[in-house]
């Protein structure tokens, strides 16, 4: 399932950027973030294929979701300038970001490619 994160669950779970400056990974399996705002229609296109990866992926990834007018602090510290921004965390190594609408086969690429993850 997707979870909504907060700038303070997302220092819990994902990253504390506000006590190091160095990418340390807090989670315990690979992770997608997609930063997003209601308002956003390609934003929209996004999050059913996000649905459907977190059910495919069920334990093997976490999913989240960051509303970027709500969370702007957090959007600030990852340099969000146009949305969806979706980043890919593999447990081991940096995240890589990616932007606009990916298709559902990009994201199963990714997953593959820079999260080490398959079905």
């Amino acid at each position: 399932m997707v979870q909504h994160l907060t700038n303070e669950t997302f220092k819990e779970k994902v990253f504390n950027y506000t006590d190091s400056k160095e990418w340390k990974f807090e989670g315990d399996k690979p992770a997608v973030i997609d930063f997003y705002a209601d308002w956003c229609g390609p934003c929209k296109m996004v999050s059913p294929i996000l649905d459907e990866l977190s059910t495919e992926f069920d334990g093997k990834i976490d999913i989240y979701k960051v509303d970027t007018e709500t969370e702007r602090e957090l959007a600030g510290a990852f340099g969000i300038q146009s949305i969806p921004s979706i980043l890919f965390i593999p447990k081991e190594g940096q995240p890589q970001m990616a932007q606009g609408a990916l298709p559902k086969d990009t994201f199963i690429r990714a997953f593959k490619d820079v999260l080490k993850v398959e079905k």
